[in-house]
């Protein structure tokens, strides 16, 4: 991406663990978790004055990945104040248990709705083997930690925190799910989206434009409230929001508008096939249909093989999350 750069760390800086960075103005250092593929999903590790945060974590299978981030840039683990964690999706704070183990100073902040969850993760690990299985579940996020409930904190929406004197200000931003907030980073007019701003991987980067569609993963899609959280985020006019999947964006007005047009566009497709036999093939066929339209007009490389490699794990939990809306809806 532009104005960014990736590194890798060899094995004489940072032992047998090997992942990537790519390091942003500000502190900012976006760590690949190595979840499913290259560059899917993010940490973002935010280092001032000699102190330090992170913003999600990834799975427990990351961990070895974030403590190798510390030490490449010869960062204490003593000196990480903050696990900010946008909301308890596994791919987003599953790790976050196991990290703090690490962390003998940080507190964990997270949304008052996932906050018992975190604490006793008994029946969000439930849920998630319900989803993909017990075997899958073992492989995707390995074992869920409890974290200590006096190790976390639940700010209110508009809540500040400060990291060595730096302010980040935690909105509420439902829609993707009930317990999600966005991370204002004040001083330099950054924000730590989650999964509220929708993904927009670097690899369908065209000429530095950014693509971006929502996402809209079960159980708590609302499109109204993610329209009105992503009208939010606008209203405010950060210069650059980061996503966790994946790293930083800036043309922050147009992807805006992009994700409007893709909640809509969800809707309708989810709309039209909500009574038709085998809908959930429809739905994706009619998704995956959306969004290389959509790829063509960004000008990306049209290759069919390479759009559903990028787009068919998205597209299938996203059609999951619309199916459960139509159900929750219907009921």
């Amino acid at each position: 991406m532009s104005g960014s750069r990736d590194s890798h760390l060899g094995p004489a800086q940072a032992g047998p663990v090997v992942s990537a960075l790519t390091e942003y103005a500000h502190g900012i250092t976006a760590i690949d978790t190595e979840f499913l593929r290259p560059r899917l999903d993010a940490s973002h590790l935010i280092v001032h004055d000699g102190r330090a945060a992170f913003v999600d974590t990834g799975t427990t299978h990351s961990v070895p990945l974030l403590l190798a981030a510390l030490a490449a840039k010869g960062i204490p683990t003593a000196a990480v104040d903050w696990v900010f964690l946008t909301h308890i999706h596994l791919d987003h704070a599953g790790g976050a248990g196991a990290l703090l183990a690490h962390l003998p100073n940080a507190t964990v902040v997270v949304h008052p709705r996932g906050a018992a969850h975190l604490a006793e993760p008994a029946k969000l690990i439930a849920a998630t083997k319900h989803v993909y299985g017990e075997a899958a579940y073992a492989a995707l996020y390995g074992e869920i930690e409890p974290i200590p409930r006096a190790r976390i904190v639940t700010p209110a929406d508009g809540a500040t925190l400060a990291l060595a004197g730096r302010p980040f200000t935690f909105l509420y931003t439902p829609g993707h799910a009930l317990h999600h907030h966005v991370i204002l980073d004040r001083d330099v007019g950054g924000l730590f989206s989650g999964d509220t701003f929708g993904v927009s991987y670097r690899d369908f980067d065209v000429a530095g434009r950014e693509y971006v569609f929502p996402a809209t993963t079960p159980t708590q899609f609302d499109p109204t409230q993610l329209g009105a959280s992503v009208d939010r985020i606008l209203a405010i006019a950060p210069k650059a929001v980061y996503l966790t999947h994946y790293g930083r964006v800036t043309d922050i007005a147009r992807l805006g508008r992009e994700m409007h047009a893709g909640i809509d566009a969800y809707v309708e497709l989810a709309e039209r096939h909500a009574s038709a036999p085998e809908r959930g093939a429809r739905m994706r066929a009619d998704m995956f249909g959306y969004l290389s339209a959509g790829l063509d007009r960004h000008g990306f490389d049209r290759d069919p093989v390479r759009r559903h490699e990028l787009l068919d794990a998205d597209i299938a939990i996203n059609v999951d999350g619309l199916t459960a809306w139509l159900d929750r809806r219907a009921a």
